[in-house]
């Protein structure tokens, strides 16, 4: 019915032309037409009749006819058509660049947009503030600090620094861009500092990880509105600062500021990286009587929450219920079964996922890989990896290469694994090395190892914690020159090995604990469970294996060494905190070492309790004397 209105009024400007009384060549009588007629247009090819009307009318010239269809072609996404429009236009004016600019940033084509001023400026079309606040919006997406800078240099000379749009969004630039002095430069010079302003500077302190500074304009605030509030709990969170965040939910609620759907997002993130799953709970029932819709945003987060926080029964409950799902609801779910352990689960859901014509994306595919690796599912993997391009057109990227890695490592097919890497060339990251190496320490293979070992110590990109992998490699076959040489390398880089850190949640509070730690105020409690279970362990014939302990010391120091690892004193702390029978859920920092494992496996068989337990790579689910990783992790 909509294709049959063109033609008709077409039909009817044509009569209405050739009549000799009309007023046809009135040109504020055609642009009202042409208005009329791209009025809620929502099909390219509708635009393109009204379009090919006025080419043949002789008005696609005029300079608002041609800024309503060029406006119009942005709209519905064919930026192809509109670029060809702007060229056909002889002498745009700058509406018309602005206009082409906001479509070129909204289609992704940062780059493009930017050009196009620069071809605007040689041209001597005088910008206004519009097009200014496009081109930035472009530089802030682009990370482009030169061609921001040099807009800021022409926004000085034509008189424009006043304007609050360009101000806000040289300030958003700078504070992207991680040159925050430039950006408190132009906030300082701000005629007003409202609301607004102040959180667009509190978003650039963030992004330069300056959480002080951001808590500084926050305080000096006169007000403060939802949004702000959200941005603060966001920025704390992005940052690291977990309880921090959460606290800044407190002090919102006890001010009766009513949160929206993104801050219950930020604050249930904060929960997923704390493992605080009774809070992550109380937030859900929160969201709930606030009236907060679950949709798939909230869904993606609530799944993500009780995955991470170790229920991930919870979070299959969940899925369940969304009515609607998109990928990113697919995504959290296919993701959270393949941290535990699911590898079935997470490939049935994959394939649900397509029955019901969700198109998966990149993400998707991590997930399920990883969930191919966990289970040992190698030929499924493979097959999966290989469908990523052949079949759903998406070109495969480092963390899928990365995944393949580690599902013909786990499963000892090392020669595959290093012919891989090698073919790949300097794309090889060392996340992905580290993942050989430790299937070669795990298998035994020294010989691709030593030249895995090799790769990574040369690699430029190398961390703290690859130099941690690279030592322990060498440490596990007793070369401790060798590892002596990796240490010595990291201490001249001025890098430090991250602390093994464990967490558990009791009474909605999070207790923390290093390796050793003496600071908990129930430490003689704890340290006396530990003692207990110690022996307990050994009368079901634990050993200490003190071959993972990778210091040049002797057995016994070893062993004291292992006795005292975070996890272990946080489990001791879940024992004599909770009620008999109850599930024990610890998040660990680094990966949890072999001995750690055997121990804690046994310990669940002596107290017939659930303990979970995760740690960099996955969940472990200890219960009756076996893991849920099946020893291989």
């Amino acid at each position: 019915m909509i294709i049959s209105i063109v033609p008709a009024i077409t039909l009817n400007l044509q009569h209405h032309s050739s009549n000799p009384h009309s007023n046809s060549n009135d040109p504020y009588l055609r642009r009202n037409v042409i208005s009329l007629l791209l009025k809620n247009r929502r099909n390219p090819k509708h635009v393109q009749s009204i379009h090919g009307h006025a080419i043949k009318t002789g008005t696609s010239q005029d300079p608002f006819v041609a800024f309503e269809l060029l406006r119009q072609y942005c709209k519905l996404n064919s930026i192809d058509h509109a670029t060809k429009l702007f060229y056909c236009t002889q002498n745009p004016n700058v509406y018309l660049y602005t206009s082409l600019i906001d479509g070129l940033v909204s289609f992704g084509c940062y780059t493009d947009a930017i050009n196009l001023f620069g071809q605007m400026v040689r041209e001597h079309v005088l910008a206004d503030s519009y097009v200014v606040t496009a081109v930035l919006k472009a530089c802030v997406l682009q990370r482009a600090l030169g061609n921001g800078r040099e807009v800021h240099g022409l926004v000085l000379k034509h008189g424009l620094s006043l304007d609050r749009s360009i101000a806000l969004k040289l300030v958003e630039l700078y504070g992207k861009c991680g040159v925050l002095e430039d950006a408190w430069n132009v906030f300082d010079k701000m005629p007003e500092r409202d609301i607004v302003a102040c959180t667009v500077m509190m978003g650039s302190c963030f992004d330069c990880g300056m959480v002080e500074d951001a808590i500084g304009v926050f305080n000096e605030m006169r007000s403060r509105d939802t949004v702000c509030w959200t941005l603060m709990i966001d920025g704390l969170v992005r940052n690291g600062e977990f309880n921090r965040g959460l606290e800044m939910f407190r002090e919102m609620q006890v001010k009766g500021v009513k949160p929206n759907e993104v801050t219950f997002v930020c604050v249930l993130s904060a929960c997923s990286q704390l493992g605080a799953l009774e809070l992550g709970r109380w937030i859900h029932a929160y969201l709930c009587k606030c009236d907060i819709e679950v949709n798939w945003f909230v869904a993606g987060a609530l799944i993500n929450m009780y995955s991470r926080c170790g229920d991930i029964d919870e979070a299959q409950v969940l899925f369940d219920g969304v009515k609607v799902k998109d990928v990113s609801t697919y995504n959290s779910m296919i993701g959270g079964l393949a941290m535990h352990g699911k590898s079935i689960e997470a490939v049935e859901l994959f394939r649900e996922m397509l029955t019901h014509r969700v198109r998966p994306n990149g993400i998707t595919f991590v997930g399920v890989l990883n969930a191919c690796s966990h289970g040992g599912l190698v030929d499924l993997g493979c097959e999966i990896f290989q469908s990523m391009k052949r079949v759903h057109g998406i070109e495969p990227e480092v963390e899928h290469y990365g995944c393949l890695v580690d599902i013909l490592g786990r499963v000892g097919r090392l020669e595959e694994a290093f012919d891989f890497i090698l073919r790949m060339g300097g794309q090889a990251d060392d996340k992905m090395l580290c993942s050989i190496l430790s299937a070669c320490k795990i298998h035994r293979n020294i010989e691709i190892g030593e030249k895995v070992a090799k790769l990574l110590s040369e690699h430029s990109g190398i961390d703290s914690g690859s130099f941690i992998m690279l030592s322990n490699f060498y440490a596990s076959l007793g070369r401790w020159n060798n590892a002596a040489e990796v240490r010595e390398k990291m201490e001249k880089r001025g890098m430090i090995k991250e602390p093994g850190c464990s967490s558990i949640e009791v009474n909605n509070a999070i207790h923390e604990f290093l390796s050793g730690d003496l600071r908990h105020p129930e430490r003689k409690k704890i340290y006396k469970k530990l003692e207990e279970l110690n022996y307990l362990t050994k009368l079901e014939g634990y050993s200490p294996a003190t071959e993972v302990a990778l210091h040049d010391i002797d057995d016994e120091q070893k062993e004291l060494a292992l006795a005292v690892h975070s996890e272990r004193l946080a489990i001791c702390y879940g024992l004599i905190s909770t009620q008999p029978f109850t599930t024990i859920r610890v998040g660990k920092n680094l990966r949890i070492c072999d001995d750690c494992h055997a121990m804690i496996k046994l310990i669940a068989k002596i107290t017939r309790r659930k303990i979970v337990v995760r740690d960099r790579n996955r969940f472990h689910h200890f219960e009756n004397g076996d893991c849920s990783c099946n020893d291989y992790w």
